[in-house]
């Protein structure tokens, strides 16, 4: 009996989409940073970026539970002396509904190299249509 090893042209990608209307954030991110690092898969290897693609549709209708959604602040510093700049979710879901949900799946996935290749894999689409009409989708319930 030998250990299974998975070689790169071995891998097999698919197609998973999620809705995420009116679903918590972080439960939406963790099952997108799952799949797109390949961690669902009986083949996963942690050298290799195994993952595959994930659609989310209503990416801006995501909710956040308890007082979250007053309280929850994102940060940006500068560089310089004073340039910290808070954001409120709220308003930030406003201005871009989007960042949320991209920057949870982002802080999921390992901090190295990979990382970059994985996240590529992630689309976020506002409404319920999206651009991939000739793949084979598999719908995730959260």
């Amino acid at each position: 009996m030998k250990t299974f090893v998975l070689k790169a042209p071995q891998i097999k990608r698919e197609w998973h989409v999620i809705d995420a209307a009116g679903k918590p954030l972080g439960r939406v991110a963790a099952k997108a940073a799952k799949v797109l690092m390949g961690k669902h898969k009986a083949t996963y290897t942690a050298h290799l970026d195994d993952g595959d693609f994930v659609i989310i549709l209503n990416a801006g209708k995501i909710i956040l539970t308890g007082r979250k959604m007053k309280n929850k602040v994102y940060h940006h510093y500068s560089g310089y002396v004073g340039g910290m700049k808070d954001t409120p979710f709220l308003k930030m879901l406003e201005k871009k509904p989007f960042f949320p949900l991209h920057k949870a799946v982002q802080g999921m996935l390992p901090k190295n190299k990979l990382a970059k290749v994985m996240i590529k894999k992630l689309y976020l689409y506002e409404g319920d249509q999206h651009d991939f009409k000739n793949v084979e989708l598999k719908p995730l319930e959260i």
